[in-house]
């Protein structure tokens, strides 16, 4: 049975996805200082983990949006929103019960669905959750909200996601809400859930058709060369099986053949290249499934699957404004990606480098960035070893003033707040300050 059959058809105008509201991104697009901010409040409920990955859009076409304004103020919310918001604000203690409460029933009504999920659920479980979090905090927000949602049809198609399938995973939804939001859940509530739930897939089923009519689910790459630079930490290149589009600073799902359906986000360490090559950074982590087997156990001739290109956090182009940027260990390779696009681009834009680390053998790819800023005498690279973070943003503010610079943050989360924080301290506007989505840093480096 087709879900259009058995869902009302929605599309991106449904009543209940109105425009306004907070707008912290979902995944899959570069955030924003103010963007930050709002997330805050969201995040706080989960606790991502450091080795299960999240899946985004696929698609053969890069995902690149222009970076938001900060929202609006807040305009009234609509019923529905509120009704869904209390749901979500009763459930938020009992969050990975009624998780794994809804998987436990989606596997039992459903066994043959099992196999489209990871042998561990841990991750799994955080991203339904914050998936959760990011739906009821922008029902109202209509462009956030079905950006957000496309980039989740198109990342579902690589898990062999069909559209039958989601009116068995919106019963066993409505299913484990009902049994635990005892004191908010009524008839009302229920219609309110049912309501988004069918504009929510439709939005990302319409968004999986439209894709697969010129771009494939995955593509497999090959592992030309593996440098391992450090113990720990590898540049790997791949060759893909067929054209694979996409966007200095971007970043891709990578799934290994020793860990099936298990997926982790790397970016792209390179511009792209006239050969199609890509290349990746990878540091293996404690108990990373992914990271170890592409840094200790991947060869040349094996093969792994890639997700589409997504993320927006890319130069502009348009502009000649400076380059603020700020690399924090494996954090280094969209922004090298990124300095070599300038550069081809031929504009001699200022173009401001720190590279952080906390050791000096963390600094394993400064020869090449020395070697472009031979090649570019407007290209300044400076390398700063930081074991807190706090050298690297004072040798920042000693540098300045950047008022008038495009900022890129990219490292470990922790550095990506303070360094957000210390921008804007500095009079850098919050839409100049871009980045990856947060909770996408910690799987990037699973």
């Amino acid at each position: 049975m087709r879900h259009r059959a058995t869902m009302p058809r929605c599309g991106t105008s449904a009543a209940v996805l109105r425009p306004g509201g907070d707008h912290a991104l979902p995944r899959g697009r570069a955030q924003t200082a103010a963007g930050v901010r709002a997330r805050a409040h969201m995040e706080a409920p989960a606790t991502p983990s450091r080795d299960d990955g999240t899946a985004n859009g696929v698609g053969g076409r890069p995902r690149h949006a222009a970076a938001p304004h900060p929202a609006p103020p807040r305009p009234q919310a609509s019923w529905d929103a509120l009704l869904i918001r209390r749901t979500m604000a009763e459930i938020a203690p009992l969050a990975d019960k009624v998780t794994s409460y809804f998987y436990a029933l989606l596997f039992v009504r459903h066994p043959e669905l099992r196999a489209l999920f990871p042998p561990a659920m841990d991750t799994q479980r955080d991203r339904l959750l914050r998936a959760l979090l990011t739906a009821a905090e922008h029902i109202d927000n209509t462009p956030v909200l079905v950006d957000y949602l496309r980039n989740l049809g198109r990342g579902h198609r690589k898990y062999g996601t069909r559209p039958e399938h989601y009116p068995a995973v919106g019963a066993c939804l409505i299913g484990a809400l009902s049994s635990y939001a005892t004191h908010t859940w009524n008839p009302q509530a229920e219609a309110a859930w049912s309501r988004v739930y069918a504009t929510i897939s439709q939005v990302m089923i319409e968004a999986a058709e439209t894709d697969g009519k010129d771009a494939p689910p995955w593509w497999h790459a090959e592992v030309v060369t593996h440098d391992l630079r450090t113990p720990d930490v590898a540049v790997i290149t791949l060759r893909p099986d067929q054209p694979y589009p996409f966007l200095a600073g971007q970043y891709a799902s990578v799934e290994t053949p020793w860990w099936p359906r298990v997926w982790r986000h790397y970016s792209f360490a390179s511009a792209p290249r006239a050969d199609g090559l890509l290349t990746f950074h990878v540091r293996a982590v404690p108990a990373g499934w992914v990271s170890n087997a592409l840094v200790h156990r991947a060869c040349p001739g094996d093969v792994v699957r890639l997700g589409s290109p997504v993320g927006s956090m890319n130069v502009d182009h348009a502009t000649d404004s400076g380059l603020l940027c700020l690399g924090g260990g494996t954090g280094i390779a969209p922004i090298k990606a990124m300095v070599e696009e300038v550069a081809e681009h031929g504009a001699r834009r200022p173009v401001e480098v720190f590279y952080g680390a906390r050791h000096d053998h963390d600094l394993y790819d400064i020869d090449t960035l020395l070697r472009l800023r031979q090649a570019h005498p407007w290209i300044s690279v400076r390398s700063v070893i930081d074991r807190e973070d706090r050298h690297l943003h004072d040798a920042v503010r000693a540098s300045g003033p950047w008022r008038d610079y495009d900022a890129y943050l990219s490292g470990p989360p922790g550095m990506i707040r303070s360094g957000v924080s210390a921008l804007q301290a500095l009079g850098v506007p919050a839409p100049r300050i871009r980045h990856d989505p947060v909770e996408d840093l910690v799987v990037i480096r699973s």
